[in-house]
């Protein structure tokens, strides 16, 4: 009876759910209709014909011929983004008030999900993934071969012998220009993947950690596209004795300096991105890729503003995505304690304001000056919103240089008694449908368990909180020592009670592969270090509060107005006096410059009033939170905050030891274990290794068992 009254919708979600509708079947018709712009662009009739006309009423005194380009290709992903956070706002609403409603879309759209590639450069790729790829490669090849074709068709031998050359020369130079066209193509959707918070992902269902994948792709075409559109060139110039282009900054026209400075920082970013280097040098690589601003600078003083604007919706939603994390990242965070546990790896708890909420599988950037003042490296969250309101946790695994340096610190705990950290984030999903299968399989290798057991912690709270049935969870994990078991201990949140874990059927299936037996080195018990608060550290907060969607909205639709306002009014009385009334042309790089600024100065001035309007809100609701609570004490008592030495003593091992199957010396069957699962709809998850991955998406994707819906989970760069 609780079920069918969960399930129920109340006539406010009934009319949010028509609302819903409708604004998903109008932004369906802008993005096709966006999508047959970028088709029919190549065309003659839409060069000869469309454009002309568009031209000729958009190219006004106050926008020039960019308000074409901006009419046409920035305003409608724009109005996608602001729509979109309208959607998902309600979207959220209807969610926080009807928890079950994705149980009846037990099998909705799984069949575009399942795995189409495994092995090969692209990595794991579901159907819908090689789909969109191949349709975006058709896209390219189209408008390269159109507009080349419709090119050489005006190449003649009267034509080449009137510009002193030869056919092959000027088709040359024809091929070049092409192939920096379709490179911006590439370019124009290469900052979607990397917003990690834009309203555009989660409309896709699609996370940024999912979709830097995407980027890595785009970024590849990019760059091969652009190298090929700048040697051509060379060759065409050393051809044709000019050489001397090489050097052009002409201010009325292309230039070619500014693009070879761009292409120049380009293939640096490009080079440190080769997956051996960017392993074993990351900081390398971490730095070198802050050249995507100069690559972009010049990229717009090389092609103009103008041309600019068709790759502008992307990099905008990126840039007012990058200040809200700049912001974000200014404010040291309060790192109240810290649990190191006999495996090398700590979970830090960090105080949360209970407005923030976030979703399983969230992921969480971190910063910890003391270690380094520029590295952010993404984690877990393992933490659930609503079962912990006032905190929010990550697992670090010690693997690598950074996190090794924190371990050592945390290990210490006598020499530290404050860690300054700041965070970025969470970022995540924007609902989840693990209710949507009967049985969920967890395959985890590792430190990839830590995704899992926000999951894990997300069912708990549905089954304990709504009294409802979950999923059954078989949670397979491998580990190499015995140390590592203690990584299911983070399962249970420590503020758990002793039978919280009963209304979750939860087996877990563990395998210790380096050795063949019990064994225990020193403590096998986690260390808790306490951090003393300081007055300068705040809990975390939305950076936008509560309403994060629909203030990025008025953040999206605000700046670009101002924007506009602000370069109508420039190009009024400055540019365009300048144009028409003397002998001269306003600068190219001057006007691109102008419009750079004027983007910078629209979105900084507008993400920074929402944010400190939304600062200013936190601020009291943390000032209200302290004075319920009481004064912070100087240092921080055993049993406060989270009670966790009282509550480790009570932490309820028993239902998890009873749950827990552990084989030393042996690797996990997984062949056998996956298609012995019974149930009409078996989702599994696979988060590790690239060659587990691998293995359980060959085997989800072999057609033996039907009812196998495989997901990864990777957060590797």
């Amino acid at each position: 009876m609780v079920r069918e009254m969960a399930v129920k919708r109340s006539p406010s979600q009934e009319n949010l759910g028509r609302v819903q509708t409708a604004i998903r079947v109008l932004l369906l018709l802008v993005f096709l209709g966006w999508i047959f712009i970028w088709i029919m662009m190549p065309t003659n009739t839409y060069r000869q014909k469309w454009l002309t006309q568009i031209k000729a009423e958009a190219n006004s005194t106050y926008f020039g011929a960019q308000g074409a380009t901006l009419l046409v290709y920035t305003f409608p992903v724009l109005f996608i983004a602001v729509l979109g956070c309208i959607y998902l706002h309600i979207a959220k609403k209807v969610n926080d008030s009807n928890v079950e409603s994705c149980n009846g879309q037990k099998h909705e759209l799984t069949i575009w999900k399942r795995t189409a590639l495994v092995k090969g450069p692209l990595g794991i790729v579901s159907g819908t993934e090689l789909a969109f790829l191949l349709m975006f490669i058709a896209l390219l090849l189209w408008t390269f071969a159109t507009s080349l074709r419709n090119s050489f068709a005006t190449i003649t031998q009267k034509s080449a012998a009137n510009d002193g050359e030869k056919i092959w020369e000027e088709k040359l130079d024809s091929a070049a220009l092409r192939l920096g066209v379709v490179g911006n193509i590439c370019l124009a959707f290469l900052f979607f993947p990397v917003a990690r918070g834009s309203s555009l992902l989660p409309l896709l269902g699609l996370t940024s950690e999912s979709c830097i994948k995407y980027h890595i792709w785009l970024g590849n075409m990019a760059m091969t596209l652009f190298t090929s559109h700048g040697i051509c060139y060379i060759i065409y110039w050393a051809v044709t004795n000019q050489i001397s282009q090489m050097l052009k900054w002409d201010k009325v026209d292309i230039s070619n300096l500014a693009g070879e400075i761009s292409l120049l920082c380009g293939l640096l970013l490009w080079i440190v991105t080769i997956p051996r280097i960017r392993r074993n040098f990351f900081e390398l690589f971490f730095y070198t890729h802050y050249l995507y601003i100069l690559f972009m600078v010049f990229f717009i003083f090389h092609v103009g503003v103008s041309y600019a604007c068709i790759m502008l919706p992307g990099f905008y939603l990126f840039l007012i995505d990058r200040y809200l994390r700049f912001l974000q990242s200014r404010r040291q965070v309060r790192l109240v304690s810290a649990r190191v546990l006999p495996c090398e790896a700590v979970e830090l708890n960090f105080s949360k304001g209970h407005g923030l909420t976030y979703n399983a599988t969230s992921v969480m950037f971190i910063n910890i000056p003391s270690i380094s003042k520029m590295q952010w490296h993404p984690f877990t969250v393992t933490s659930n919103s609503n079962l912990e309101q006032d905190k929010i946790s990550v697992v670090i695994k010690s693997e690598g240089k950074w996190t090794q340096k924190l371990y050592q610190m945390l290990s210490s705990p006598s020499t530290i008694d404050r860690l300054a950290a700041s965070v970025e984030g969470p970022y995540g999903p924007a609902s989840t449908n693990y209710l949507r299968h009967d049985t969920l399989v967890m395959v985890s290798g590792g430190s990839g368990i830590t995704p899992f057991i926000s999951i894990i912690r997300e069912l708990i709270y549905l089954s304990t909180a709504f009294k409802s049935k979950t999923p059954k969870v078989v949670l397979i994990c491998a580990f190499k020592n015995s140390s590592s078991l203690s990584m299911l201990d983070l399962i249970l949140p420590i503020s758990g009670s002793p039978s919280i874990i009963t209304n979750l059927e939860l087996q877990i299936e563990a395998y210790i592969t380096r050795d063949k037996g019990p064994k225990v080195d020193g403590s096998i018990h986690p260390q808790i270090v306490w951090f003393k608060p300081n007055p300068t550290d705040a809990p975390l907060h939305a950076i936008l509060g509560p309403n994060s969607w629909l203030w990025l909205g008025a953040i999206i639709s605000s700046s670009f107005i101002i924007f506009l306002i602000l370069i109508g009014i420039i190009t009024r009385y400055y540019m365009f006096p300048i144009d028409h009334n003397t002998n001269k042309i306003f600068s190219y790089p001057l006007k691109a410059f102008l419009n750079m600024l004027v983007i910078c100065v629209s979105i900084v001035s507008v993400a920074s009033a929402a944010f400190l309007w939304n600062k200013k809100h936190n601020a009291k609701e943390t000032k209200q939170i302290q004075n319920l609570e009481g004064p912070s004490p100087i240092v921080s008592p055993n049993n406060m905050v989270y009670n966790v030495d009282r509550e480790l003593e009570s932490l309820p091992q028993q239902s998890l030891i009873q749950a827990t199957n552990v084989q030393y010396g042996v690797r996990p069957d997984l062949p056998r274990i996956i298609s012995e699962i019974k149930g009409s709809s078996v989702g599994v998850f696979a988060s590790g290794p690239k060659l587990m991955r691998q293995q359980v998406a060959t085997i989800c994707s072999s057609g033996l068992v039907e009812n196998l819906h495989f997901e990864s989970i990777s957060f590797s760069w």
